[in-house]
Parts: C-alpha cells; sequence; structure tokens
C-alpha cells in the first residue's frame, strides 16, 4: 500500500480517520495551532505526550510508547478495528511520519500521510473546521511489531557490515557545527548524512524521485537501511520516504539523543562519514 495519499484523492473518497499531528521542535502552540484551522473531523493528536514516552538520557527524547499506552491513544482518537487513518501535518509531513510510523509499528495496515499536508488540503479547495473534535471511543487492538526497529549497538555496526545508516537530521548538525539540543555534537561514525528536508518539494509534497535521492546516497531496494535523526521523529520522514521509493528501512528509535548522552559512544564531525 502507498504511504501516500493525495488531498485530491482525500476530498473525492470515504473519509478516514484523520489526525492532526502538529508539532514543530521547540513550538509548544500544535493544539492552538490545531483549533484556528484543521481537516474536518480531524482529532488532534499530541506529539510529545501520546507519540513517545518520557524522555531520558538512556533512551533519548522520544521513546517509543509502551504498546498499550499507544493503543490507548488509538482509541481516544476514535479508531476502530479495520479504519482507514490518515495523518497530517502543516510541516511536510515531518511530525505526522511519527504517527505513522508508530501505528504501523503498533501492527495497523491502513494508514497513511496526506502528501503536502494541510497547505495541500487547502490548496486542492478543502475546507476547514476550528475548534476541538472528540470522537466516539475507538476498539483498536495493536499488536507490534509492524515496523523493524534497531538498537544504538545495531545502529552502529551496520556500516562497517555492508549497510547504510541514515542521518535525518540537517546538515549543520551531522557534521558538528551546531548542536542545538543534545549533549554532544557531532554523527555516529560511518552514517550518511541525508536530511530529511531532501525528501520534499518547494511545495511541501514528496518529491517524485525519491528513488534516485536514496540511490545516490549508497540505498537500493535491497539494501539494508537503518534510519536516525535527533530523537526519533523526522526519521520517520525517512523511513516514509524509502518506504515510498519500494526500500525498508529500519528505525532507530534513541537516535542522536541516545548516543549522544553515552559518553563512551564516539562522535565524528565533519561532512564525511567517519
Amino acid at each position: 500500500m502507498s504511504v501516500l495519499v493525495r488531498a485530491a484523492d482525500l476530498l473525492a473518497g470515504p473519509r478516514p480517520v484523520l489526525l492532526d499531528v502538529r508539532w514543530a521542535l521547540g513550538d509548544p502552540h500544535g493544539r492552538e495551532r490545531y483549533r484556528t484551522g484543521h481537516l474536518p473531523g480531524a482529532v488532534f493528536v499530541d506529539l510529545d505526550t501520546e507519540l513517545a514516552a518520557p524522555a531520558s538520557a538512556a533512551e533519548g527524547r522520544h521513546p517509543l510508547p509502551a504498546l498499550a499506552d499507544l493503543q490507548a491513544a488509538a482509541r481516544r482518537w476514535g479508531i476502530r478495528s479495520g479504519d482507514a487513518v490518515v495523518a497530517y501535518d502543516a510541516t511536510g509531513g515531518l511530525a505526522a511520519a511519527r504517527a505513522w510510523w508508530l501505528l504501523r509499528w503498533g501492527g495497523l495496515a491502513d494508514v497513511r500521510l496526506l502528501d503536502g499536508g494541510l497547505g495541500a488540503w487547502v490548496a486542492a479547495g478543502g475546507e476547514l473546521e476550528t475548534g476541538d473534535v472528540v470522537p466516539e471511543p475507538g476498539d483498536v487492538v495493536l499488536t507490534g511489531g509492524g515496523m523493524p526497529t534497531l538498537t544504538a549497538d545495531e545502529a552502529a555496526a551496520l556500516p562497517a557490515s555492508g549497510g547504510v545508516l541514515l542521518d535525518a537530521r540537517a546538515p549543520e548538525r551531522y557534521r558538528g557545527e551546531v548542536e542545538p539540543v543534545d549533549p554532544r555534537a557531532g554523527h555516529v561514525p560511518g552514517a550518511v548524512s541525508a536530511p530529511t528536508a531532501a525528501n520534499l518539494a518547494p511545495d511541501g509534497t514528496f518529491r517524485a524521485d525519491l528513488a534516485g535521492r536514496f540511490a545516490a546516497l549508497g540505498v537500493r531496494p535491497g539494501t539494508r537501511v537503518a534510519v536516525y535523526c535527533g530523537s526519533g521523529v523526522t526519521a520517520a520522514h525517512e523511513v516514509a520516504a524509502l518506504a515510498e521509493a519500494g526500500i525498508e528501512a529500519a528505525l532507530w528509535p534513541g537516535s542522536w539523543s541516545q548516543w549522544s548522552a553515552d559518553p563512551s559512544r564516539p562522535a565524528a564531525t565533519g561532512p564525511d562519514p567517519g
């Protein structure tokens, strides 16, 4: 099943459960933005509290939630067994992809991202509504294990074993020139810089040439590949882009926030994998 759904197709087809994941690092006003205008019927999803467990040095800034907690949240969002789900945001899917990935990880098959998000919906003639949506509770059952993950040790070993470890953060963070959030700057030795923002066209939709983008980074169908970012959020967007290109990738949930909190782990700097 395609990762993406176009706004025109969403307008024309049966309405799935809609999840609004308005979130950005350092911006606590996602719910307020949702209330000022969202897709009709869309439920607000709080990334920090519903799509992650509490932060810790051992697990990172956005650890995976317990499966039971994710199931409880999905039921609050009104998801019932057999429902189709579409997640979106106003930033090209950079936050919504976390909901897409988690629900797929939880075992749901029919979960997609609205390509281009809120802007694409408005551009296609879709109306917005204001205020909160509180749906009837759902009954969905999540079984887990639907998407591959790997640990910090497995991520560290991947490049030397012939796989590709992609670093989805901004290039300056990969190079170690700046580190606005985590304990140390740099990247995991052997990781390849693959900024998540480069998955998108200027209008916020996914690029049409994703397969070529990843091939240039050494990733093709059949390549063993994993992705990390700062805390496992935008890495989910890269996993979605890879899936759209026909490539299965594992997510490292702890990502750089977990790695950099451990002083025994090395950090490479500069533009090369190291």
